[in-house]
């Protein structure tokens, strides 16, 4: 999708309002940033055994500082408190109160309460902020076949927000095939409230899915692919990049061009913040590079003695977008901020992150190479990343921006 088409092209999930559209300047401003490492968590040989850590799926932070780590593998939160020792541990393998069937996601509110979505039992995990399981909230109507992404604890109400057809996790049932295939069209954001016995589900806005190829396939193939849409989409094709503000707000690109979009809840996307970077063409030498490149990582990684010409084949076969996104990433802070990564010289290449807010103010870029988003934001200046050492080992590293000026 072209810039202008981009521009041109608006979903919302609302009665349409006024949307403004802010320029904001080509000229880069450039901000210093300095870290101040707290602690790191995660181990396989030394430390405690709860870092010996499975699978993280996402850490988050609540209003007091501590991290919560969700193990996907391990079917547990650990709570970490600002000094970097255990706190508590919610949930655990198991079907009891409390106990996830298959967790797929977590939402921490900035109160210390923690929601868990189990895809397996159909519901929402409840837990206080001193760690006490509350209750259980069933799923209204969950769908044969349905998956769970992210999750964000939604400010002010006991609601979660995420995207569907982002799913990391998901479950198909049997009577997924004896109902009318459901391919979906776009990447909606649900806000699902979780007051009461049963959830609530509304969509705040629709973001850009890239449309895909059909033909060709059966009903089984459609309930396969439901859950996780963007599986089969050409190679760099446009991804979809979000955050949740902290007064609910959803910020978000879905497109190739530099358009970050505000959305608000029963209103649909409000403003669209835009820089004139313009996508970069995707080429025959660009595309034969990346090709090049999968070959090589295939060499590279694969076992000895491995038959490999099947995987080689499917590399050859690749179909690209025609264009290389100027956005790789988006966050954003508890104070407000959006961070916005651009992407460097190569199709993976990291550039410089811009700090803009939702009002529409550009604020200053931090240099390539300076930092990436965080996996988490926290209060008074709190990062998480979640990173792997030279073994493979992930880890969690929680620092605290200590200085941000006006750079060189």
């Amino acid at each position: 999708m072209g810039w202008g088409a981009t521009l041109a092209w608006f979903v919302v999930a609302a009665p349409t309002t006024a949307q403004q559209v802010v320029d904001l300047p080509a000229e880069d401003r450039w901000l210093a940033l300095d870290f101040e490492e707290l602690y790191r968590v995660g181990t396989a040989v030394t430390g405690e055994e709860w870092e010996q850590f499975g699978r993280v799926r996402s850490v988050s932070f609540d209003g007091a500082g501590n991290l919560h780590i969700f193990d996907e593998q391990a079917q547990v939160v650990h709570v970490v408190g600002i000094d970097g020792r255990l706190v508590r541990e919610l949930g655990g393998p198991g079907d009891g109160p409390g106990e996830f069937s298959t967790s797929g996601a977590m939402a921490v509110f900035a109160d210390g309460r923690v929601a868990v979505v189990d895809i397996s039992r159909r519901g929402f995990h409840l837990f206080s902020a001193d760690g006490e399981f509350e209750r259980m909230v069933r799923m209204a109507n969950p769908a044969g076949a349905f998956g769970v992404g992210r999750v964000v604890a939604w400010s002010g109400a006991d609601a979660i927000i995420g995207v569907p057809t982002l799913a990391t996790a998901w479950t198909i049932t049997g009577a997924a095939f004896s109902e009318p295939a459901r391919f979906p069209t776009s990447h909606p954001f649900e806000r699902t409230v979780l007051s009461g016995e049963e959830s609530v589900t509304d969509t705040i806005a629709e973001a850009w899915l890239p449309p895909i190829d059909l033909e060709g396939l059966d009903h089984t193939a459609l309930v396969n692919a439901a859950p996780r849409p963007t599986d089969d989409l050409p190679e760099f094709s446009p991804e979809l990049h979000w955050g949740v503000l902290p007064d609910g707000r959803v910020a978000f690109v879905d497109s190739s061009t530099y358009a970050v979009k505000v959305a608000e809840v029963g209103a649909g996307v409000v403003r669209i913040l835009t820089r004139p970077f313009a996508p970069e063409r995707v080429t025959g030498r660009v595309i034969r590079a990346e090709r090049d490149r999968r070959l090589r990582r295939l060499e590279e990684t694969a076992a000895p003695g491995a038959n490999l010409e099947g995987r080689r084949r499917r590399i050859e076969r690749l179909e690209f977008h025609n264009e290389l996104s100027v956005i790789r990433g988006l966050g954003t802070t508890w104070d407000g901020h959006i961070w916005v990564l651009r992407r460097g010289d190569g199709p993976h290449d990291d550039g410089p992150v811009d700090v803009l807010t939702a009002d529409g103010r550009y604020l200053g870029s931090y240099r390539a190479g300076v930092t990436r988003i965080p996996d988490a934001f926290g209060p008074d200046g709190l990062v998480a990343f979640m990173e792997r050492n030279e073994l493979g080992v992930q880890t969690v590293v929680v620092k605290r921006v200590v200085a941000e000026t006006p750079g060189p």
